[in-house]
C-alpha cells in the first residue's frame, strides 16, 4: 500500500516570520508535503530568503517540492527571461506574438533552465515540480511558429511549417514539450533531484491527458500528474458534480501512470470558489482517493487570499480543506487497520 501523501502550495510571501508561521499552520492542518515556488524575482532578488524558508520547512518535517513559477510563463508570473532575450518569445505559427511565453527550443532558454535547477539544488530544494507544460493551438495557428521553431520543423517534417496546424504541427508541440523535459530532467537528475510535472486534462494545449503516456518518453521524469480544476461559472459545477468530474479525470491519470511505472500526483481545487460551495474541496479530494491517488496536493494555502483568485471567503474554505484532509487521513488509517485485522484474522 503506497503511503498518502498529502501536500500544499505556498507562495507570495518571503516574510519569515509570516512563513514560519504559516509552515507551522500547515502541519496543524495535516499536511506533510509543501509546493513552494521559486520565481524569477526570487531568483533575483532573495535567494537566500528562499533557503531560509526551505530549510525551516524542512525542520519541521515536512517533504517540499520547488515549483518552476512563472519560469515560461503561465502558470505564475509572465516570463521574466524574456526581457534579457527578447528573441526567445514563442510565436504563433502566422508569426503573431504568443505572450509572455517562452519558446521551449530555444538553447538560450534551456542553458537558462539549467542554472534555475543549479539555484533550487544551491537553496536546498531537492524536488522540482514541472507546472503545467503546454503549448496553445486552435483552428488558425499554433505555437511555437518562432525561427527556432520553424527550422527544426523543417528538418524534422522535411516541409516548411504550415499556419494551420495539421498532425505533424501537434507532433512538434510534444516533440517540442518532450525534448525540453529530456534536456532539463537530465540534468536535475545528473544532481540527484527528483523531477515531477503537472498537465492540465483537456484542450489543444500540446500535452494534455489524451496524451500525458507520451511523458514516459522523458526516462527522469519520475512523477507524472494532472490537476482537474473544475469551472465555478456553471450553477451545476458543485456537489455530485464535482466529486464525478475529478473521479473520471483522477482515474485516467492513475490509469497511465500504474501502465507506464510512473509515481503520479493529483490536485486539488482549493482556490477561486464561490461563496457557499466551499465543502466541493471535500467532495473532489474524496473523489481523488477513491480513484486510487494517494498523492494528492491543494492548490494553495488558505484559499488563495493572496492572489487575485482567491477565494470568495478564503478562510471559510480553508477550513473545508481542513476537513477534507482529515477525512483523507481518516480513510488511510481504516484502511491500514482493515488490512491489519483481515491478515490476523479478525473481523
Amino acid at each position: 500500500m503506497q503511503e498518502l501523501r498529502i501536500g500544499c502550495a505556498y507562495h507570495s510571501n518571503r516574510l519569515l516570520k509570516s512563513v514560519r508561521e504559516d509552515m507551522e499552520e500547515i502541519v496543524a492542518k495535516g499536511f506533510d508535503t509543501v509546493i513552494h515556488m521559486l520565481t524569477h524575482n526570487d531568483w533575483r532578488r532573495c535567494p537566500s530568503v528562499c533557503k531560509d524558508i526551505f530549510s525551516y520547512t524542512k525542520e519541521l518535517g515536512l517533504d517540499f517540492w520547488v515549483d518552476n513559477w512563472g519560469l515560461m510563463g503561465a502558470p505564475g508570473d509572465p516570463c521574466h527571461f524574456l526581457s534579457y532575450h527578447p528573441e526567445a518569445a514563442r510565436r504563433y505559427s502566422d508569426g503573431s506574438l504568443n505572450a509572455p511565453f517562452v519558446c521551449l527550443n530555444n538553447p538560450e532558454y534551456i542553458k537558462w533552465s539549467k542554472e534555475w535547477i543549479d539555484l533550487v539544488y544551491d537553496c536546498g530544494g531537492r524536488k522540482i515540480f514541472w507546472d503545467e507544460p503546454f503549448l496553445k493551438s486552435d483552428e488558425e495557428k499554433f505555437a511555437c511558429g518562432c525561427p527556432v521553431c520553424k527550422e527544426l520543423f523543417k528538418k524534422t517534417y522535411n516541409r516548411e511549417m504550415p499556419v494551420k496546424p495539421d498532425d505533424d504541427c501537434i507532433d512538434f508541440q510534444v516533440r517540442t514539450i518532450i525534448n525540453y523535459f529530456k534536456e532539463v530532467t537530465a540534468y536535475s537528475a545528473s544532481k540527484g533531484m527528483i523531477n515531477s510535472v503537472c498537465v492540465m486534462p483537456g484542450g489543444r494545449l500540446g500535452i494534455n491527458l489524451d496524451n500525458i503516456h507520451r511523458l514516459c518518453e522523458v526516462e527522469n521524469m519520475d512523477n507524472v500528474g494532472t490537476d482537474p480544476y473544475w469551472s465555478k461559472s456553471k450553477p451545476e459545477c458543485t456537489g455530485a458534480w464535482v466529486y464525478k468530474y475529478v473521479y473520471e479525470r483522477a482515474k485516467k491519470a492513475m490509469d497511465v501512470c500504474n501502465g507506464i511505472g510512473r509515481d503520479h500526483n493529483i490536485w486539488i481545487k482549493a482556490y477561486d470558489c464561490l461563496s457557499g460551495r466551499e465543502r466541493d474541496v471535500v467532495y473532489a479530494a474524496e473523489a481523488a482517493y477513491d480513484a486510487g491517488a494517494r498523492n494528492i496536493f491543494f492548490w494553495g494555502f488558505r484559499g488563495c487570499d493572496g492572489n487575485e483568485y482567491r477565494s470568495d471567503n478564503p478562510l471559510m474554505h480553508w477550513a473545508a480543506v481542513g476537513e477534507a484532509v482529515a477525512r483523507l487521513r481518516e480513510k488511510e488509517r481504516e484502511a491500514i487497520v482493515s488490512k491489519a485485522r483481515a491478515e490476523l484474522g479478525l473481523k
